[in-house]
């Protein structure tokens, strides 16, 4: 279950945001700039076995690329398999996975139904997610857990709007009380897209000066990429490899271009047929991409929905989203998955997300 926030334009004057509850009951099926268009000329290609490939002198010369092997086998209990580790190129240095777990807070600050973030004032949901960082550090004591705001900075529609891309973009300041709240926590943000009738070649260029900042980092979320053929929440959503393709090698050229840290680019899935022709999913030391398992309800579910959209269909890294309210939602089910459970999942999730 997913929800959209509708709003209502009184000329002249401001926006009101109405609230409203918008969902796909998705649990019954699974559990700018020039440089946007370059292409990474190297081309490197997402492939399927254990081992990463050596890296070029430069990739290298500051990583310690002895962890990061022994990192990967730590990701999938020291027991590689056919599809993970996924043989992807080493990031450049100061990549932040695997070497940390990142734990976020998502949601969107005009709506109490879209996620922990607007659910609560700001300074109560920062304590909150300062705790579950806490949680998952005691859970793994070898892995530093870095806090995270995802911030949903487009959401997908019900109504046209204005351009009937059946989607609206946030004002900046909301993006700004942000980046404020996660610096009080020396925490990174993401900034997530509902994309509607738009799409990512649309939504990701206006956002650049905050993707510039070595903090920001992106996510996209195919459940309202509607292609222009149903509205959003009428059916389920989709990008394909191409899609993925252009938001990685836009955020690749971003940071070769202005010498920034890897980004994290995350992709929600919780249903095989959101992401379509995953093996052509290109991978570059410039970006990391997270397959963000995000379907909700009892245990045995998600980890259905994990291993079938996430873990048998391998990019990269993987995430695993938590509902506080819609996990336990069934009937027996009083508490929501601990650490302890998540992080006994093949592959381990190395981003965290809580709803």
């Amino acid at each position: 279950m997913k929800y959209g926030i509708y709003i209502l334009k009184i000329v002249g004057i401001s926006v009101l945001l109405i609230t409203m509850l918008c969902f796909v009951d998705c649990n019954n099926k699974a559990g700018i700039k020039s440089n946007a268009s370059k292409a990474l000329s190297s081309g490197l290609k997402n492939n399927n076995d254990s081992i990463p490939e050596a890296a070029s002198a430069n990739d290298s010369i500051r990583l310690d690329t002895a962890l990061y092997n022994s990192k990967l086998l730590s990701m999938v209990h020291n027991k590689p398999s056919a599809k993970w580790p996924v043989k992807t190129p080493y990031p450049l240095p100061s990549a932040i996975l695997p070497f940390s777990r990142v734990v976020a807070y998502y949601g969107n600050f005009y709506s109490k139904n879209m996620g922990i973030l607007g659910a609560l004032p700001a300074g109560e949901m920062l304590i909150q997610l300062k705790n579950e960082v806490s949680n998952w550090q005691k859970a793994d004591s070898l892995t530093p857990v870095i806090p995270a705001i995802h911030y949903i900075a487009v959401t997908a529609q019900a109504s046209p709007g204005k351009g009937e891309k059946y989607r609206l973009r946030m004002p900046f300041s909301e993006i700004d009380k942000a980046l404020e709240l996660a610096k009080k926590i020396d925490a990174i943000v993401f900034l997530d897209l509902q994309v509607g009738w738009s799409s990512l070649q649309e939504e990701i260029p206006p956002l650049e000066k905050y993707l510039l900042l070595p903090n920001v980092h992106l996510g996209i979320d195919p459940e309202y990429a509607m292609k222009g053929i149903e509205k959003p929440c009428a059916a389920v959503g989709s990008f394909d490899a191409a899609d993925i393709n252009y938001a990685s090698a836009y955020l690749a050229n971003l940071v070769q271009e202005n010498h920034l840290p890897p980004k994290i680019l995350v992709v929600h899935r919780f249903l095989k047929g959101m992401v379509t022709n995953y093996k052509n999913i290109k991978t570059y030391p410039e970006v990391q991409i997270v397959m963000h398992m995000d379907g909700f309800g009892f245990p045995a579910k998600k980890i259905d929905s994990y291993k079938s959209a996430i873990a048998n269909e391998p990019v990269q890294f993987t995430g695993f989203k938590v509902f506080y309210k819609n996990d336990i939602l069934s009937p027996g089910y009083k508490t929501i998955m601990q650490p302890s459970e998540i992080l006994k999942l093949y592959p381990v999730p190395v981003y965290i997300q809580y709803q």
